[in-house]
Formats: structure tokens, C-alpha cells, sequence
């Protein structure tokens, strides 16, 4: 039997066409380099920081119960109601609102000015704030998006922030109104889409926010005293970036599910005039329903991106049993919780946070950042989910690997 020689294998390799082994090369480090262009661009959240009213901005229950009879619009039906409503919302004493809006008939305060300044204090704060903690320098920020659904000025909000900051000249900035409280994680996904597109290592600056001073309500609709009641002061600031150098998290996967075309859905928050002509925002209580069916439209979206094959395989049983073969009536509502550590409800108020505990099943414990949130801060509409968070990090023990959503 013949022994092969240790260099049999260096002769057959040296036999071998060259041109052939090049353009073999060539097509792998093709491949390769199209694969990583196409693969999505991470994207982390560097830091963030939530706004802080001062001490003396504070308003207890007594203090706008007070106030409010002040307003010769308000009846004493409405007053008793919103009595009621302060007492039964889930707010706590400490929340704050603009100090013009808490003067006597303040609503003869609230002009364009002063929105202005409450801009001012509540994104320039939260920015100052992320400054510090990131120890960036602002000229470096590639993308400016801010969100607030009732206050839209001109100049915007973020051309308030480039020349307070003295941004780039080539600086991309929007300005996202009239999208509500979920506009917060739209305006992270639209940070998350533009930074894809820009070179490596570029940043944008998210601010989410709500301007209660030029939406003073001043009439006797229950639906349009809502809102009134329950908003308060609040925004924060978040610093994103595709380099993961000091950052804090990584974005996972943003799913939004839109349902505007039912009418249901499309008039439960709406802003309009009531029939006295007052200008104010009709929070009707079909939310309630709306928000817990919207959001088991959009776990059934969610759920092949982040649960384990275990719950994928119930939920794939269940959809085949109730859509397929009409065996049954409801569809099996997968575990959050065997894909997430933490779950952040919005703060919207307390039968939101209710209707959604229940729909998703979830424990007092699962909650309670939401429900901290809303009696610490009140709805402080698109920014609540950061307070939330703030409020895990603090309370919480938090560790590398851990998931939120």
C-alpha cells in the first residue's frame, strides 16, 4: 500500500488553477461585505434623563379644587367631579403643573409666551441634564427629533434646541404633533430608522414632551375635563447612537400598531371645541377598551420577534384552533413575562393601567412603575415610560442581559 507524503496535499493545491482560487475569493468577500451592508445597523440608547419640576410648582388636590372655583366658567357640577376624579385617579400630591396655570384664573396667563417658557424649562432641563451624565459635546449630534402632540411653535422646538445649543449647520431635525402619548417610542423609532442611513457612530437627540400651558380647558364636558385633571408637567431626553461605546442599552425591536382607520379607535382621544365653544382635548372611555385591544393586535405582531419557541407554539395552536377550525372564541394571549423582565405600562391614568394588568395578565409587582410614575408625576403623556424606567433602575435591581419593553 503506497503512503501518502506530507506534502501530497501542498502539490494538489499548487496544481490547482490560481485564477480559479482568486475569483473564488473574491466572490466570498463579496457575499460577505453585501451581507454586513444589508444587516439593520444596531442601534443603543446611550443614556436618558427625566425632567424634575421645582418644589414650588407643586399643586395638591386642595390647591386646584381651590383654583378651580375661582374660574367663574366651572360649575359646581364640574367641581364636584373633578374632586372625585383627583381623588379616585391614582395622582399623589407631589405632581406639578406650569405656575401661570396655577394662578387664580389662570387662564388669562397662559399665552404664547408662556408656553414658550415651559418649553424652555422642561427640554432645556432634561437636555442639561443628559449633557452631564453623557459628557457630550452638542456640536457632535447628528439628528434632533422632538415630539409634542399640543404645542407646535414656530420657530419648532428643535430649532429652539439648535440655537440654544449651537448645532451643526447639517444637523437633521423634526418635529412630531397631534401623535399623542405613544409618540414618545415613534419618535425613538424614527431616531432608530435615520441613524441606520447615516454614517457609523452618528447620535440623535429624542426629546418627548407635553406643553399644558396653551391648553387651558375652560368648560363643563366630563370627557374634556379628563385630561384637565390628569396631565401634568413632565419630558425627557434621550441620547441614541449606532456606536456602543458607553452605552447603556440596546434596542431590540420597536413594533407600532396603528388602528386610526376604526372609528372607535380614531375618536377616543380627540381634540375639539365643545358646544360652548371651549377648546379642549375629549378623552372619551372607550380608551380604555381601545388601548387593551390595540395592544393584543400588536403582541400578536410582537410575539414571533421576542417570545421563546415554547409560547410561539401555543399562540401557533391557538390561532389554528380559533381562525382555522373555529373551535374556540378567544386566542391564547402569550406570556410577556417569560420575554421580558420588565414591562412599562404608560401612566395614562389608573383604569388605563387596570385595563391593561388585566388584559396581559400581569401582577401588581409588573405594575407598580406605572402606577409610581402616574402618583409621583401624574401623566406626563409621551415621556411617562422613561419616569417608569427611571423608576426600575432605581428601585430595582438591574443587571447586563436584562429586558425591558
Amino acid at each position: 500500500m503506497a503512503r501518502s507524503q506530507p506534502n501530497d496535499f501542498t502539490d494538489r493545491v499548487r496544481a490547482f488553477n490560481h485564477p480559479y482560487i482568486l475569483l473564488i475569493g473574491l466572490f466570498l468577500a463579496t457575499v460577505v461585505t453585501l451581507y454586513i451592508m444589508q444587516r439593520p445597523r444596531m442601534v443603543y440608547l446611550v443614556d436618558y434623563a427625566c425632567f424634575r419640576a421645582p418644589s414650588n410648582y407643586r399643586v395638591p388636590f386642595a390647591t386646584f379644587v381651590e383654583h378651580a372655583r375661582q374660574v367663574s366658567q366651572f360649575s359646581e357640577r364640574s367641581i364636584r367631579f373633578m374632586t372625585r376624579l383627583l381623588e379616585r385617579s391614582g395622582l399623589g400630591e407631589e405632581t406639578s403643573l406650569p405656575p401661570k396655570a396655577t394662578y387664580i384664573e389662570g387662564y388669562k396667563y397662559c399665552t404664547l409666551e408662556e408656553a414658550r417658557k415651559e418649553v424652555e424649562l422642561v427640554v432645556f432641563s432634561a437636555i442639561e441634564d443628559l449633557f452631564a451624565k453623557t459628557s457630550i459635546d452638542p456640536t457632535t449630534i447628528d439628528i434632533v427629533i422632538v415630539n409634542c402632540s399640543g404645542f407646535s411653535p414656530t420657530p419648532s422646538m428643535p430649532d429652539m434646541i439648535v440655537n440654544r445649543y449651537k448645532m451643526r449647520s447639517d444637523i437633521r431635525s423634526i418635529h412630531l404633533s397631534g401623535m399623542g402619548c405613544s409618540a414618545g417610542l415613534i419618535s425613538v423609532e424614527l431616531a432608530k430608522n435615520l441613524l441606520q442611513a447615516t454614517p457609523q457612530g452618528a447620535r440623535a437627540l429624542v426629546v418627548s414632551t407635553e406643553t399644558l400651558t396653551p391648553n387651558y380647558y375652560l368648560g363643563n364636558e366630563r370627557a374634556m375635563l379628563l385630561p384637565y385633571c390628569l396631565f401634568r408637567m413632565g419630558g425627557a431626553a434621550m441620547l441614541l447612537s449606532t456606536s456602543p461605546a458607553k452605552a447603556r442599552f440596546r434596542l431590540k425591536c420597536i413594533v407600532r400598531t396603528l388602528t386610526a382607520a376604526d372609528d372607535r379607535s380614531y375618536n377616543c382621544v380627540n381634540q375639539e371645541e365643545d358646544n360652548k365653544g371651549n377648546t379642549g382635548v375629549n378623552l372619551t372611555m372607550d380608551i380604555i377598551d381601545v388601548s387593551a385591544n390595540t395592544l393584543k393586535t400588536n403582541i400578536t405582531t410582537i410575539a414571533p420577534l421576542i417570545l421563546p419557541a415554547s409560547e410561539k407554539l401555543l399562540f401557533a395552536l391557538s390561532f389554528v384552533s380559533v381562525k382555522l377550525l373555529k373551535m374556540g372564541k378567544k386566542l391564547y394571549m402569550p406570556n410577556l413575562l417569560t420575554a421580558f423582565e420588565h414591562i412599562c405600562v404608560h401612566a395614562g391614568g389608573r383604569a388605563v393601567i387596570d385595563g391593561i394588568q388585566g388584559s396581559l395578565r400581569l401582577s401588581d409587582e409588573h405594575v407598580e412603575p406605572s402606577r409610581m410614575t402616574l402618583h409621583r408625576f401624574g401623566n406626563t403623556s409621551s415621556s411617562s415610560l422613561w419616569y417608569e424606567l427611571a423608576y426600575i433602575e432605581a428601585k430595582r435591581a438591574w443587571a447586563r442581559g436584562i429586558e425591558y419593553g
